[in-house]
């Protein structure tokens, strides 16, 4: 067996002669010249098919068909043993063949390498290969036909011979040195090593001999899937098992009882990535909704009774309606009855929410006939109109379904409290009041919680014992361990101190009952005769050793009775309702948000916000997630509290105190009180940290309802359409980029996309710009070309986008060619049936989706050739062809598209969640062609999203249609057919969910094809479909009768459709129809006629809203990457000046967009010209008058007394919301520190310029990203400046700057010089030079495939670990050192039984050094090391 046998059948390789790569933006071509395998440079297939009988070939021979050649005797001997060993052989061909991931790994790593696609199934290297496979292969080249097993068995044995023989130095060292070569030269040389160095290494090294593949293809190869042998061990059992299975009965082995699995092979995490667990194929068989599997997982257990199916419809219904402002007084029964009705649906029919959406909206309005005054003129109007209130839409479908789920955690929960207090009664005989009451009153898992922390306060020691009798089978889960506290309690309580507790007055639960009731008292307290500290000394109460004065008794007896009262279900209940009914917010900086949260801070609006009621909270949930964060990070407090606490406290204390007079009672309200201030102390922790948590929770839900709405709107939008066309009509599309690149210098790429969504073409163009014949200028160098392509390909539109500001200026280039070259779009008919024909359209798209999809594996893989902009060209054409495909084909990496600002406070599985409903909406409202799905993995993406589906069904889907032909005809087979043998792709209740929306299109030729397969009516309404379709073509039974006869069910709607008469269902009255349905069949079918009607006429009509342009704000964000909020009038920003004159001076901001400073704005002194204060290339801080935001330019001042007047965004508060004292009081504070610092304060006028200290600049740097720099001034005085910069999270280098030739103390030196090597003539030298230069490198090190993102420790650990698993490789690899920033650890292993070394490497601008010697990139280092490493090892030996 050679290098050929491990990539028979399975992969292509390019042409080597005419190698190309290509560059990472431009996608410009770089030919190498490398020699060639076989004709054409591909690889001839070695794959083998049953050769033909021996008897057979001698037949031939004897009738002159051939002439047998003569054969040596290892020639018959190969023949011989060829049938013997013939199973064997086909198996390891099965395990050396290359599945998708070794290929895909194969091109990652070597970029000549051609995939080709395969439909085989992943995962499938110790499956014997079936017959029908076997015969598929094709026959070997010519030049392998006398390869022999006998060969084949000896370079297996050689080479596991070689596997276990010692290896010399070079070998062992081969992995360090030989995969980084460059250039032509290199890569020869490392051939002629490889070649050299064949008897020593074989084994997949003749992949590289044969297919052309580096060292590193190899390294990876080697690395992902070992060496061939790491499944020989399941190999083995799989044939001794085939052996056994052979064997008489009675004579197989023992313990071979089943068949080897994927889990016996692989691990569990490769299984659940690829959905391949047991529980996977668990979903995948059950016949129920996937999604509703995987969301009821938790409580598939539990069954609703009916008692608790009627709770949970108030419940949701009690949850809901506060929302619904829309929902009347008088709908509030009609609304619960609909939520009952679709929980019905989703539990008992088990349909998800687009079904119940689709075809079951009649039970989510309410209509009710409405009595009209008689017409005296028209005895035959209508007695009654029907007045129709829309109860319940899809997000509310959707919200139930979520309800539906937390309403089954807590009815698990409270049942789990009913066993665990039905153990109490049978195993402690009690009998708790207060435990039987509240349970079944608890609606939420707050009060479920005070219940159990109820019943395990009271009951703990009890609970602990049953645990230990029943085996903790039922009550361990629910078991706390217990605090120490807890077991002071118990003390007291078993204790005669308790009756000291007893002694005031009233129970913990009846001052509960008391609080919670608003109609009075219903429980007097009662007073003892005995004042407490009498009491509290008596020998009834004194127990000693534990309590053994009047004063510890009296202490212990308060601290129960206020626990007692703070765990009361009850009194729990009643302080919850007043903090959500009273409790308001307070924001208070830490030390630390007191110097960081300046007035540009984001922070800022709520550094001293005060007294911020629930409600108001509530309506800004971004706000209150962002406290939330900005407490994360320890720069603010957010507290809770009661805004009339005392007049509660005071309520309540008369709550709990006696009416009596006299000094006894007096004494005991004393204690009475102070027993209710500790409970309440405890209360307001418990409480404060639920708001927040609720609170929290609710806002999360809200943003991510905002989310889904965005997505929503951005997913519903049809296809450009093309002029003259239908709505839903895919275009054909011209997409330009100019990438981030400067129009006019960089590459222009473009991509024409066909509308089945072939890329037929692509290039680039540099130059668009047109000619002035006025100034006797040309066109640029590529307008023809591109006039050319245009009007070659007609297409339908063009879409443009990029990167930057500069985009703006090509979206005009292009506009302008149009308009001059008279560029037209593709030809279609007018109204009148005229040929007509209109401008060309340019727009410019929405690139959200391209730019994850340029760099994206999918991309590889459907275009490895093109260069990332151009794959963004590509996404940018389908996008407009369909925005929905583009959006799907993300899958989870959708998440991260920005729908909303405060998306990132929330979850990313919440936001996933969401998403997922806004796209399983859309896509069931246009269905998905079932066929098209099949063929086309783009349109296959759509499928995990249909009504019923999900990922692992689809893909079962998918999979049973091939088996099945690979073509469905009807609905109906999708569900099996036995007499056509066609296996079932689902359950019939998946089916029943997935039917409508899988449409089959329809051919009028095929008389098997229903109309009604290619509509969203379902097959349960087929029958309704067919009776107004005959009743529209007005047949009597017999017409209907004969028809269906002679051509099948569907004869009728057939007939309605080849008379071209689909207008005639318009008239019918479908009211009539829906009363009967309901009168005879307790149907309500109102809107599914109407479904009906609209669908006979245009099936799978487009819903979706027109394609949306973006608006001027979305352009303006796209190509700037700046919103209103982060970029607006009056903000100080920093400008590069681009250009100098006496009247005006050019420039551009960060963000791209072009700034202005007309003559009035520079300066205030008339004497001096803008050419004596700036100078270009210079960065200044300007002030922002105006910006045009549709042409991104902007007007800006530099006047001094502009900028001494700070940008200050304007709140809205009220006068009490804001705490102005401390805020006056902190300013003045910070005034005074600086003041007493004992440094004159430097400002220097540098955008990167604050006056921080160093752990301030670390602080201020926390949030920015790797390379981000801060300029500071220097302890060491004001002749230095400190310059830090972040190299990577928590890790930030402090560089010392030497100022020289200053013209004063408080001026920048003209000369900066850093560690007495580097010099600069100003800041944004030094920036771009120095620190931006050692930050690229940083990032070239950080993106490095050695490169390991651990501490070191944990590096050597990985590097022992790959040692030991592969024993005679050595590996090294590079982490970050912490506490020398700009120093990287390189870490090396050389073998298994060598010590972990590790050197530094140090990043200086432009390049590492290493062991005091320079390298320039992260190729050159690594060859210098192993390079230096080597010679190390060479001086040992000798």
């Amino acid at each position: 067996m050679d290098a050929r046998d491990l990539i028979s059948g399975e992969a292509e390789l390019a042409d080597e002669s005419d190698e190309e790569s290509y560059d990472s933006e431009t996608g410009e071509l770089r030919r190498k010249a490398n020699g060639t395998n076989g004709a054409n440079g591909h690889l001839d297939d070695s794959s083998e098919e049953e050769s033909e009988d021996d008897e057979e070939e001698e037949r031939k021979v004897r009738e002159g068909f051939i002439v047998e050649d003569e054969e040596e005797p290892e020639e018959r001997e190969r023949r011989r043993k060829e049938r013997k060993k013939r199973r064997r052989e086909e198996r390891e061909e099965e395990e050396a063949g290359l599945d998708e991931e070794d290929l895909d790994l194969i091109g990652e790593a070597n970029p000549s390498f051609e995939r080709r696609v395969s439909a085989e199934p992943k995962l499938k290297r110790l499956k014997r290969g079936h017959k029908d496979d076997r015969d598929g292969r094709e026959p070997r080249g010519i030049h392998d036909i006398f390869d022999s097993d006998d060969d084949e068995e000896a370079v297996r044995e050689d080479r596991r011979m070689n596997r276990t023989a010692p290896r010399g130095f070079e070998d062992e060292f081969a992995d360090f040195i030989e995969q980084d070569f460059s250039g032509d030269e290199g890569l020869e040389g490392a051939n002629d090593d490889a070649e050299v160095a064949r008897t020593i290494n074989r084994g997949l090294m003749g992949v590289k001999d044969t297919a052309g593949l580096d060292e590193q293809a190899l390294e990876d190869l080697k690395e992902a899937f070992g060496d061939g042998e790491d499944y020989d061990w399941a190999l083995a059992l799989q044939e001794q098992e085939d052996q056994d299975d052979r064997r008489p009965p009675g004579t197989k082995f023992e313990g071979l009882s089943k068949g080897i699995e994927l889990k016996d092979v692989f691990e569990p995490s490769q299984l659940a990535e690829r959905m391949l667990t047991d529980e996977d194929n668990h979903i995948r068989v059950t016949d129920q909704p996937e999604r509703f599997q995987i969301a009821r997982k938790p409580y598939e257990k539990l069954d609703l009774t009916d008692e608790q199916f009627k709770e949970e419809s108030i419940w949701i219904s009690n949850m809901m309606l506060p929302r619904k402002q829309n929902i009347q007084p008088d709908l509030h029964e009609p609304f619960q009855k609909s939520i009952a009705k679709v929980l019905e649906f989703m539990i008992i029919d088990e349909y998800e929410v687009p079904f119940i959406f689709q075809h079951r909206k009649d039970y989510l309005i309410h209509a009710a006939k409405v009595a009209v005054t008689p017409d005296p003129y028209n005895p035959n109007a209508p007695q009654y109109v029907v007045s129709a209130e829309k109860l319940l839409n899809q997000t509310d479908l959707w919200e139930i379904f979520d309800y539906d789920l937390k309403f089954r955690a807590l009815v698990d929960k409270r049942n789990a409290l009913q066993r665990t207090y039905d153990d109490l009664v049978q195993g402690a005989r009690i009998h708790d009041d207060v435990f039987e009451d509240m349970l079944p009153k608890a609606i939420t898992m707050e009060e479920l919680q005070d219940v159990q922390d109820y019943l395990h306060f009271q009951y703990s020691s009890r609970l602990a014992d049953i645990a230990l009798v029943n085996g903790s089978s039922q009550s361990k889960p629910h078991q706390r361990r217990p605090g120490a506290s807890r077991v002071v309690f118990e003390k007291i309580r078993n204790s005669s101190v308790y009756s000291l507790v007893r002694a005031f007055g009233i129970t913990a639960d009846a001052f509960g009952q008391n609080a919670l009731k608003q109609e009075g008292r219903r429980t007097y307290t009662e007073d003892p005769n005995e004042r407490p500290e009498e009491l509290a000394g008596s020998d009834t109460i004194l127990d000693p050793p534990n309590y053994i004065s009047a004063n510890q008794c009296l202490n212990a007896a308060k601290a129960m009775f206020a626990e007692e009262i703070a765990l009361n279900p009850k009194f729990r209940k009643h302080m919850r309702q007043n903090y959500f009914l009273n409790g308001v917010i307070d924001c208070f900086r830490t030390e630390k948000g007191l110097r960081k949260i300046d007035e540009q801070h984001p922070y800022y609006e709520f550094k001293y916000l005060r007294d911020q009621d629930l409600r108001q909270i509530a309506a800004q949930p971004a706000l209150f997630l962002r406290m939330l964060r900005a407490e994360e990070e320890g720069l603010i407090e957010v507290k809770v509290r009661l805004r009339n606490y005392d007049q509660l406290k005071t309520r309540l204390f008369g709550v709990l105190e006696s009416d009596n007079f006299s000094e006894v009672a007096d004494a005991w309200n004393r204690e009475r009180r102070e027993a209710l201030e500790l409970a309440l102390q405890k209360l307001d922790r418990i409480m404060a940290r639920g708001v927040k948590e609720t609170m929290k929770m609710e806002c999360e839900k809200e943003v991510g309802k905002a989310c889904r709405e965005e997505f929503s709107r951005r997913l519903d939008q049809a296809p450009f359409k093309p002029k003259g066309m239908v709505l839903g009509t895919v275009p054909r599309v011209l997409a330009l980029s100019n990438g981030s690149g400067n129009l006019g210098r960089d590459p222009i790429c473009w991509a024409w996309v066909e509308e089945d969504g072939r890329v037929l073409e692509n290039g680039k163009f540099i130059d668009l710009s047109l000619g002035d014949p006025e100034r006797n200028t040309q066109d640029g160098a590529d307008v023809q070309a591109f006039v050319e392509l245009v009007r070659r390909r007609r297409p339908d539109v063009i879409g443009v986008s990029g990167f930057s500001a500069e985009t703006r200026k090509l979206y005009k280039q292009i506009e302008d060619l149009i308009d001059k070259k008279d560029l037209q779009c593709a030809d279609y008919q007018d109204d009148e049936g005229e040929d007509a024909s209109d401008k060309l359209e340019v727009v410019i798209v929405n690139d959200e989706v391209a730019r994850l999809y340029q760099t994206s594996d999918r991309s590889v893989m459907e275009h490895p050739g093109f260069a990332p902009l151009t794959k963004y060209c590509v996404a940018l054409a389908r996008y407009l062809q369909s925005p929905m495909k583009e959006y799907a084909s993300l899958g989870r990496d959708v998440v991260s598209i920005s729908f909303d600002p405060s998306q990132r406070y929330v979850p990313e599985e919440k936001i996933i969640k969401q998403l997922e409903t806004a796209m399983v909406d859309m896509v069931n409202l246009c269905g998905v062609d079932i066929n098209e799905a099949v063929s086309d993995s783009y349109t296959a993406n759509l499928l995990p999203y249909v009504c019923g589906l999900g990922p692992r069904k689809a893909s079962q889907l998918l999979k049973a249609i091939n088996l099945n032909g690979g073509v469905v005809t009807t609905r109906a087979e999708l569900v099996g057919d036995a007499d056509q043998r066609k296996l079932p792709a689902v359950g019939p209740r998946v089916w029943n969910n997935c039917a409508s929306f899988l449409y089959i299109e329809y051919d009028s030729s095929d008389p098997d094809s229903d109309y009604l397969d290619n509509t969203r009516v379902h097959p349960e309404d087929y029958d309704l479909g067919r009776k107004m379709a005959a009743d529209a073509l007005e047949l009597d039974e017999e017409d209907i009768q004969a028809e269906q006869q002679e051509n099948g069910p569907g004869a009728i709607v057939r007939k309605l459709i080849k008379d071209e008469a689909q207008e005639k269902v318009n008239d019918l009255i479908l009211e009539e129809y829906a009363e009967q349905l309901e009168k005879n069949f307790n149907q309500r079918k109102r809107a599914t006629l109407e479904t009906i009607r609209a669908e006979l006429q245009q099936p799978y009509e487009e819903l979706r809203r027109n394609f949306a342009l973006l608006s001027t704000d979305e352009i303006f964000t796209m190509f700037t990457g700046e919103t209103r909020d982060s970029l607006c009038e009056g903000m100080i920003v920093p400008m590069s000046i681009k250009r100098v004159s006496d009247d005006e001076i050019e420039g551009k901001l960060d963000c791209g967009v072009d700034g202005t400073v007309r003559a009035i704005d520079i300066s205030s002194r008339m004497d001096v010209s803008a050419k004596q204060l700036y100078s270009p290339h210079q960065t200044v801080q300007a002030k922002l008058k105006s910006l045009n935001r549709k042409n991104l330019t902007a007007q800006l001042s530099l006047l001094e007394e502009a900028l001494s007047r700070p940008y200050r965004k304007e709140l809205d508060r009220m006068a009490d919301e804001w705490d102005q004292r401390q805020e006056q009081k902190d300013r003045e504070n910070m005034q005074e520190k600086n003041d007493v610092s004992g440094r004159t304060q430097r400002v220097i006028k540098h955008p990167l310029f604050h006056s921080f200290n160093s752990s301030q600049a670390e602080e201020y740097l926390g949030s920015q990203s790797r390379g981000d720099v801060v300029i500071r001034p220097s302890s060491k005085g004001l002749d230095h400046l400190a310059v830090t910069w972040k190299v990577s999270d928590s890790v930030y280098q402090h560089i010392d700057v030497l100022e020289l030739n200053k013209e004063n103390e408080f001026s920048v030196g003209k000369v900066l010089k850093i560690g007495g090597h580097y010099t600069y003539s100003d800041l944004d030298e030094l920036i771009v030079n120095h620190v931006k230069a050692m930050a690229r490198k940083v990032d070239e090190l950080m993106l490095h495939e050695k490169y390991k993102e651990f501490p070191k420790a944990e590096t050597d650990r990985w590097l022992t670990t790959y040692t030991e698993a592969n024993p005679k490789r050595s590996v090294y690899a590079f982490c970050i050192d912490p506490k020398h920033p700009g120093y990287f650890h390189l870490c090396f292993k050389a073998g298994q039984h060598a010590q972990v070394q590790n050197w530094l490497v140090k990043v200086i601008p432009g390049a590492y050094e290493l062991q005091k010697v320079q390298y320039q990139d992260m190729r050159a280092l690594c060859n210098g090391f192993k390079m230096i490493f080597q010679n190390m090892q060479n001086q040992k030996r000798r």
